[in-house]
């Protein structure tokens, strides 16, 4: 069943309004992947990273919408797909991605954050993908970064979901020097009215902060099973964009310098000014999001 929705993003300080259809597709394992669909020619698929949805990539899609087919997948658990299932792990990752490169023909795949340990895999191990860029893949050199996973599995398990989130987000230092520097206890009282007021605001189809809180443990563990596999993408064939910005996450960065080593096709840029969230929406929760300059090195890699 394909919906046809209107949505408005903005970017910059202009509006721009843009028409997307909803669909889905079925993976090797029987999960509903479901996807947003905008615009129209080549196919591009935008793999979305940790504690995000499709709905964070609104505004990228309707930046390459006038030349590209953009398809953002709900990762599974997320949103429009079905649930994570048993065994779960990159490979399954990869046979989602699977299912909508075959479904749409797509060769086209941009990947973020922890999405883009999935799509470096997948354009490892399918030949359908043709280019593929990564914006800061999470893809880390030591296990020092997974250190917050059991804590934050215990806080989930006893319903502290605040306090999850403050787990995780110290543990990957993703607030920057001043969130850093707050309280534990403080940090939690933010992120708790944080939630209030997002879910009160949600739209019926909205995946709140809440929600996604988690599925935080999943990606988790996509980070420890591909720690310090870098090597395993010397046999990777397709050209390779790996992006990263001047603010991005200092401890990605030996990743991109070892990626750019073993990829036989590799080009590095590093675009001036952007955050981790660089690629995403702006928002009240991210700031510092500049989809458009993202779109523009983009529509260059996969021109």
């Amino acid at each position: 069943m394909m919906n046809a929705t209107v949505i408005q993003s903005s970017a910059s300080a202009t509006m721009i309004e843009a028409t997307h259809t909803v669909g889905s597709v079925i993976s090797r394992d029987g999960t509903t992947i479901g996807y947003r669909q905008y615009g129209q020619g080549p196919g591009v698929v935008v793999v979305h990273g940790a504690n995000l949805s499709s709905q964070n990539f609104r505004q990228l899609a309707v930046r390459l919408a006038d030349t590209f087919t953009v398809y953002v997948p709900d990762r599974r658990g997320r949103g429009l797909s079905g649930p994570f299932g048993e065994n779960y792990g990159i490979r399954k990752e990869v046979e989602d991605l699977e299912a909508l490169l075959t479904l749409s023909g797509a060769s086209l795949v941009f990947g973020i954050s922890s999405g883009g340990l999935i799509a470096l895999e997948a354009a490892r191990v399918l030949p359908a993908i043709r280019k593929v860029a990564l914006y800061e893949p999470a893809l880390l050199m030591n296990s020092e970064r997974t250190k917050w996973l059991a804590r934050y599995d215990r806080e989930i398990a006893e319903g502290k979901t605040a306090a999850a989130l403050v787990t995780c987000l110290k543990g990957l230092q993703l607030g920057g020097p001043v969130l850093n520097a707050i309280p534990r206890w403080l940090l939690e009282s933010m992120t708790n009215k944080m939630m209030e007021s997002e879910s009160k605001k949600a739209k019926t189809d909205d995946v709140t902060m809440r929600m996604l809180a988690p599925t935080l443990h999943y990606d988790g563990q996509l980070l420890v099973e591909m720690t310090g596999k870098v090597d395993r993408f010397r046999s990777l064939n397709a050209d390779a964009l790996l992006l990263g910005g001047s603010k991005g996450l200092s401890y990605l960065k030996p990743a991109l310098d070892g990626l750019e080593k073993v990829l036989p096709q590799a080009k590095r840029m590093e675009v001036p000014g952007l955050d981790h969230g660089g690629a995403c929406d702006v928002s009240q929760t991210n700031r510092g999001g500049k989809p458009e300059m993202v779109a523009e090195e983009l529509r260059r890699f996969f021109a």
